[in-house]
């Protein structure tokens, strides 16, 4: 009996929507860096790279990128150690690489905002926490080597990864800004908010399987996040306590 396909999930369907598939990300990579590749031909470059970027994430999560060896990488891709080097020098290379997954994925995702969506300070913030939410449902095992990696990162690598949670920061901040300008959000620090908000997004791919036990879907989550941020970012319209109390005086001295 032949094996049933999997039914396609909505992180799938947001993949393809959005050139997320492997496949893809493999496609981009090589053409961004086929300079700099010994193999020329363009489909053996791309399923050889699908074989051994998986294999990358999957090493990282068992013993941690700068533990892991090429030799590792070839074992664990099926990749000759040979091949392997005519795709990849060293691990700086290898590195660069994976960033530049993320980096690309943030681009096609979120930088790109709907006028529409742009034009409400709600939607815009909205917008961004759920596009940041399914993009790394999409691609977690990415996300989360570019968190926990980081720390062993040399020094060019590491400052590149703190420039794409800067980058994030500033979509965040741009919402913000938008809002307070406009009314709708209090007066605030714009730049502390959005680094404070950030983390609420880094919780869903890093501690994923706390949600998963509680049963907690992308959407729901964006709705949770959304709900603790109005509570304290929208503009209170109650008059304060000042005002209250010149409206009282006023209704006493007609009476």
């Amino acid at each position: 009996m032949a094996a049933r396909a999997p039914t396609p999930t909505q992180e799938d369907a947001f993949a393809r929507e959005h050139g997320l598939t492997l496949d893809e990300i493999c496609e981009r990579l090589y053409q961004r860096h086929r300079e700099r590749m010994e193999v020329k031909k363009p489909r053996t470059a791309v399923v050889n790279l699908a074989r051994v970027l998986p294999a990358t994430l999957r090493l990282s999560e068992q013993q941690g990128f700068h533990e892991m060896s090429m030799r590792d990488l070839s074992r664990a891709s099926g990749v000759s150690l040979g091949a392997l080097y005519s795709y990849i020098r060293d691990k700086d290379t290898l590195l660069e690489l994976m960033l530049d997954v993320v980096s690309d994925a943030v681009e096609r995702v979120l930088v790109t905002v709907p006028e529409e969506v742009r034009a409400d300070p709600r939607a815009h913030l909205r917008w961004i926490i759920h596009r940041h939410i399914q993009l790394t449902e999409a691609l977690p095992a990415w996300f989360r080597f570019a968190y926990l990696e980081a720390k062993g990162f040399g020094p060019s690598a590491r400052k590149r990864a703190r420039q794409e949670e800067l980058a994030t920061e500033r979509l965040i901040h741009e919402a913000l800004e938008s809002g307070v300008r406009q009314g709708v959000f209090r007066r605030m620090d714009i730049d502390m908010t959005a680094a404070l908000i950030k983390p609420l997004l880094q919780e869903w791919y890093l501690k994923r399987w706390k949600y998963r036990q509680r049963d907690v879907s992308p959407e729901a989550y964006t709705d949770a996040v959304m709900n603790l941020l109005e509570g304290s970012l929208l503009a209170d319209e109650r008059p304060d306590s000042a005002t209250r109390a010149k409206k009282a005086r006023a209704r006493a001295s007609t009476k």
